[in-house]
């Protein structure tokens, strides 16, 4: 391997953890908003992705501006399609209304189940090999999970709706599974920036749509709060990690991003215990040491 090839494979991985953890305050702002202000989780969704829209239309269209822009297939758009229903639209859909019902450290380890659905997926389906390191990785990362899983889910068991919510999130870790995978085979040949622009309009299309079924505009009410949460929704916990996230699937390949996302539970449990007081268990910490070493493990391949 050349230098110029180490470095764009520390660039790839460094990218990759700064997406994970800007993906990760996603949780804390949607437990603060739903805390601060009386509002549902399609109404947040839509708002999250109404101050995005913005980012999204001028780098789509300056991407196609571009002398060198090649136009799409109509098999390409169709994978771009997918993937914003899949990725965006549905797994979001699904894990806010998961997060009105578990905690944030919860919801994360459950939704971090995702990256074992990508790399099976990868390996059974579109028959990648899975190297050593790579199995090892993903090991003692959902070793660590699991452990993690297992104390939260005996200190947070009195919500009715506790599992109701914990299912909600599950099927977000599934749909978003589809998206690590799909966006790891086709983002090379598109690009970053127009891909991560399209995929999130026609996320923010079902989104709108949804709420436009659903709900009432008129319902909504810009407060300070409300404009402020959406706004850290929609930059720091969307548009920059979407784009993160979409160049390190390009630089490094999908199945080590996946494990190296592994890292977001314990940003978000950090983060939760700092800003939202939910408690750190024991067994969390446990869980937590055996990530970490999971995510250097791939780290330093």
């Amino acid at each position: 391997m050349s230098d110029q090839q180490k470095s764009i494979s520390s660039t790839g991985f460094i990218i990759a953890l700064l997406g994970t953890v800007f993906f990760s305050t996603k949780a804390i702002f949607v437990k603060l908003a739903f805390k601060a202000v009386h509002i549902d989780a399609i109404t947040l969704l839509m708002l999250r992705m109404l101050f995005s829209l913005p980012f999204y239309l001028i780098i789509a269209v300056r991407s196609g501006r571009k002398e060198n822009n090649r136009k799409l297939t109509s098999k390409q758009w169709f994978y771009i399609f997918l993937m914003g229903i899949l990725g965006y639209y549905l797994s979001s859909l699904f894990d806010f209304i998961g997060l009105q019902y578990v905690s944030a450290g919860l919801e994360r380890l459950i939704l971090f189940l995702y990256p074992t659905f990508a790399v099976l997926l990868n390996t059974f389906v579109f028959k990648t090999k899975l190297n050593k390191i790579q199995a090892i990785a993903l090991v003692l990362t959902y070793m660590g999970i699991g452990i993690a899983f297992v104390g939260e889910l005996k200190a947070d068991t009195s919500n009715p709706d506790f599992y109701f919510g914990s299912f909600m999130v599950f099927l977000c870790a599934v749909t978003y599974s589809f998206y690590i995978v799909g966006t790891g085979k086709i983002v090379g040949s598109i690009g970053v920036s127009k891909y991560t622009a399209y995929v999130m309009l026609f996320a923010t299309a079902g989104i709108f749509i949804h709420y436009a079924l659903t709900r009432d505009y008129h319902s909504v009410h810009f407060t300070e709060s409300i404009i402020g949460y959406s706004l850290a929704l929609a930059i720091i916990a969307t548009v920059l990690p979407s784009f993160m996230m979409s160049y390190g699937m390009k630089q490094i390949g999908s199945n080590n991003v996946a494990i190296i996302t592994s890292i977001g539970p314990v940003s978000t449990i950090l983060q939760a215990y700092f800003i939202l007081g939910e408690n750190i268990l024991p067994l969390q910490l446990a869980g937590t040491l055996l990530v970490v070493v999971g995510v250097i493990l791939i780290g330093k391949q």
